[in-house]
């Protein structure tokens, strides 16, 4: 049988068949010549074809090119190919090896061509698009599109197999000779771009806009972007998602789709942006811009939407939200009611909005007018004066959270807040007390203080307390974790030295400082002392020690009577004419400079009390030649033993209800009664002071005493017995001592002496100043007036100018023409 009739390749003369007899170059010596280079060698074919021979392999490549004819056929058909793979395979390479590829390639291009064109394919889509200009059913367009380019890879996916060897060494290593088969790049199309831009050419078109059924596509791909946004269960995610594969495959997604989709994305968002600024509050509208923009980054990253596309989205999407409508976004009263609220998360939202164009520090104006007014009512309302620093605390702190959580610990923010606190506490017009122009704030933070110093951590409330954020942030930063009390106090006294710095005027702080650590030191009240050093070393660095010379006195006069109290014990052991036993007294020495001034209080003291005064009197003044001591009856606190019907108690009461007390001892049996004149004579206590030390022991929680009639006030002419039924759980008992709480006289008073103070300072700088410099202008001391006295607050120009006119009156100074002249 034939190579014909067997279906087998006939047989080719090939070079490579050895000769019947030895090559001639078998039997020639080598001519290699060294150093000369390789020599070209001519090898001839001495066999000679016969005519069947070459017939044979016209045949072959004329039905090897009709079976591949047959094979694009029956892919393109979807049909199996009628020849084996293999066989199609070796026929292209045989044509390729004849020198034959380019034209097999253009065959196949034109082939490939005709098949898109074609009804079977895309030319019946073509027709119907034609027809229509864009067909009103886009989604159904690019099902159909989606559909041919599946079938259309897959079945390329068989051509480029059998295609395979024609795609790796003609098409990979030749340049384009045919107009229309390539691109017109200098670099060769291989099989899998010639397929994908034949089809792009066939759906898009070559021009620079699409084709009708490229035109239905971005149609439908922008539909399904619509359906999405406005939730319509047409929308397909899957086919979404391959529409945009496709375009960026066939590389016109930046030419065709990014323009159209931003255009119509700028108009749904103008239409959103329009609508929610007439219907939603700030809230409202921030919460959806937020929701919003999250959708659209999401879409883009699900749906491989370009990077590009994404940004130039947001930031369209930025200037139509926000730019257009900051002032809704930046309207002052809409942003108090969000702090208000303490929302941190339309605060965050609307910070982020903000900050993503660049305008986030345009919020700095309603977030300090915010504060000043917060911090104004809280100031100025008189009604919760006592509640002033605990609640400026809870609004600083919520402000401070507000400040890490939401805006990311903007410094912005942070010196916006100081500037609006600096601003209301020292406001006089909302901060001053009793018409003086001091600070009521310097006086309520020095009493909040007192209030953690005696009474710890549990008299603040849960809010002012350190969270897990506080306690984590605190541990990062090396510090003591707050969960420990002692550092737990620490902090709060830190929080209260925050507010002590926004006051420019800390004089009177100061003096209500003092006073209230005087009480707590005479009375031992303080709940730590190592708290009382710390708050004084707080105190010292930020104020220096000028500031604190005279606190720190008072510790020392502590210490020094401990030890004047050891000497006077020893001095007493050797006295012979004192006899031991009976009353244990502590005597505190003070010095007048350096505590506060106290007012003295006459009371008659029981004569046993006085002997052992008298005795310390005379110890003292012969150990200190030159000195008096001046007694202040009305500080001193002492432990009464007394005995009731239901067992003996330790009252701990102040001296002057000791001296009451102790009248009750002298009844006679029976009645036991003492009328309140009896009592007023018995003791020499000024009526007010009576009436208060005698509601204290009557009157309040602990009632020892009884009074007749029963009332909540003291009359003269209530009478008092003993409460013998009195019972306590407790053996010591503390009876509050109502006298020792400040009245309004005393702080106007201590206000009052602050302000003169200051007068007084400022006279002195006046006068210092002009004696060094003899002559200045108005404005040139009133500079150097506010220098040299800025340490100790802010001093008002219209105070300095009060201050030179009373120095002209009492003539430290002239005034000649626009200058003040210093007279010696």
């Amino acid at each position: 049988m034939s190579a014909k009739a067997q279906g087998k390749r006939p047989d080719i003369i090939g070079l490579a068949q050895n000769s019947p007899s030895s090559s001639p170059l078998s039997r020639r010596p080598s001519v290699l010549q060294p150093h000369m280079g390789p020599r070209r060698l001519v090898i001839k074919n001495y066999r000679t074809a016969t005519a069947r021979a070459a017939t044979g392999v016209d045949e072959y490549y004329t039905r090897t090119r009709a079976e591949l004819d047959a094979a694009l056929a029956a892919i393109f058909a979807g049909r199996p190919t009628p020849q084996p793979m293999e066989r199609l395979y070796r026929g292209v390479e045989d044509i390729c090896r004849k020198g034959d590829a380019a034209d097999l390639a253009e065959k196949l291009r034109s082939r490939c061509d005709a098949h898109l064109n074609s009804d079977d394919a895309l030319g019946g889509l073509r027709t119907a698009a034609d027809a229509d200009s864009v067909s009103s059913d886009h989604v159904a367009v690019i099902r159909s599109v989606l559909a041919h380019w599946k079938t259309w890879s897959d079945q390329m996916l068989l051509v480029r197999w059998i295609y395979s060897y024609m795609d790796r060494t003609f098409l990979l290593n030749s340049k384009p000779t045919h107009q229309g088969l390539y691109d017109k790049s200098k670099t060769s199309q291989n099989l899998n771009d010639m397929g994908i831009s034949q089809f792009r050419r066939a759906v898009f078109g070559s021009r620079s806009d699409p084709a009708p059924i490229g035109e239905g596509v971005l149609a439908a791909m922008c539909e399904l972007v619509d359906y999405d946004r406005h939730g319509d269960e047409r929308f397909d995610a899957a086919l979404l998602k391959d529409a945009v594969t496709m375009l960026r495959l066939f590389g016109v997604y930046g030419k065709f789709f990014e323009p159209r989709f931003l255009t119509e994305s700028h108009l749904y968002l103008s239409a959103c942006a329009e609508e929610w600024n007439i219907t939603y509050n700030l809230k409202d509208y921030i919460m959806a811009c937020d929701r919003l923009l999250r959708r659209e980054s999401g879409r883009c990253d699900v749906y491989n939407f370009d990077s590009t596309t994404k940004r130039q989205l947001r930031d369209d999407a930025h200037h139509v939200l926000v730019d257009s409508y900051s002032s809704k976004l930046l309207d002052s009263g809409s942003v108090a009611k969000l702090l208000e609220a303490n929302d941190v998360a339309s605060m965050k939202a609307l910070y982020d909005l903000l900050r993503l164009s660049d305008i986030q520090k345009r919020l700095r104006g309603p977030w300090e007018g915010y504060v000043r007014e917060a911090g104004s009512e809280i100031v100025s309302d008189t009604a919760r004066g006592d509640e002033m620093i605990i609640r400026l605390l809870e609004l600083r702190k919520s402000l401070d959270i507000m400040i890490r959580d939401a805006f990311g610990k903007d410094d912005v923010f942070t010196y916006g807040l100081r500037e609006a606190f600096g601003y209301f506490v020292n406001d006089k017009k909302s901060s001053s007390s009793w018409n003086t122009g001091t600070s009521k704030v310097g006086e309520m933070i020095a009493k909040y203080i007192d209030m953690l110093l005696r009474g710890g951590l549990k008299t603040l409330p849960k809010t002012l307390l350190s969270d897990n954020r506080d306690r984590a942030d605190a541990e990062k930063s090396g510090l003591a974790s707050t969960a420990d009390e002692d550092a737990e106090l620490d902090r709060q006294l830190d929080q209260g030295i925050e507010l002590f710095r926004f006051i420019q005027g800390k004089d009177v702080f100061e003096a209500f400082y003092k006073k209230d650590l005087a009480r707590r030191l005479l009375l031992g009240r303080s709940a730590s002392q190592d708290a009382e050093r710390n708050m004084l070393s707080k105190l010292k660095n930020e104020c220096g020690s000028s500031f604190t010379h005279n606190l720190e006195q008072m510790f020392k006069d502590q210490e020094m009577a401990r030890d004047e109290m050891s000497s006077y014990r020893e001095w007493i052991a050797t006295y012979r004419k004192f006899k031991p036993g009976g009353i244990d007294m502590n005597v505190s020495i003070l010095s007048a400079a350096a505590w506060p001034t106290y007012s003295s209080i006459e009371v008659f003291i029981p004569p046993d009390v006085q002997e052992r005064i008298n005795m310390f009197d005379k110890f003292y003044v012969h150990k200190h030649t030159g000195r008096r001591l001046t007694w202040k009856h009305n500080l001193s606190h002492c432990v009464v033993k007394a005995q009731f019907d239901r067992g003996p108690k330790e009252l701990l009461v102040s001296a002057l209800q000791a001296v009451v007390l102790v009248l009750f001892n002298d009844v006679e049996e029976g009645d036991g009664v003492l009328s309140y004149d009896q009592i007023l004579q018995s003791t020499g206590m000024p009526a007010p002071e009576l009436g208060r030390t005698l509601q204290s022991l009557a009157c309040g929680k602990v009632r020892v005493l009884s009074k007749k009639p029963r009332s909540r006030d003291v009359q003269p002419t209530d009478t008092f017995t003993v409460n013998k039924t009195f019972a306590d759980p407790k053996y010591r008992v503390k009876i509050n001592q109502i006298q020792l709480k400040e009245t309004k006289e005393e702080n106007k008073d201590t206000h009052e002496r602050v302000a003169a103070d200051r007068q007084f300072e400022t006279q002195a700088a006046i006068v210092r100043i002009m004696k060094s410099r003899k002559q200045m202008t108005h404005a040139q001391l009133v500079a150097e007036v506010i220098n040299q006295t800025k340490s100790r607050g802010a001093v008002d120009a219209a105070d300095i100018k009060l201050n030179i006119e009373k120095l002209i009156e009492k003539d430290y100074i002239e005034r000649e023409g626009g200058s003040y002249i210093y007279l010696a």
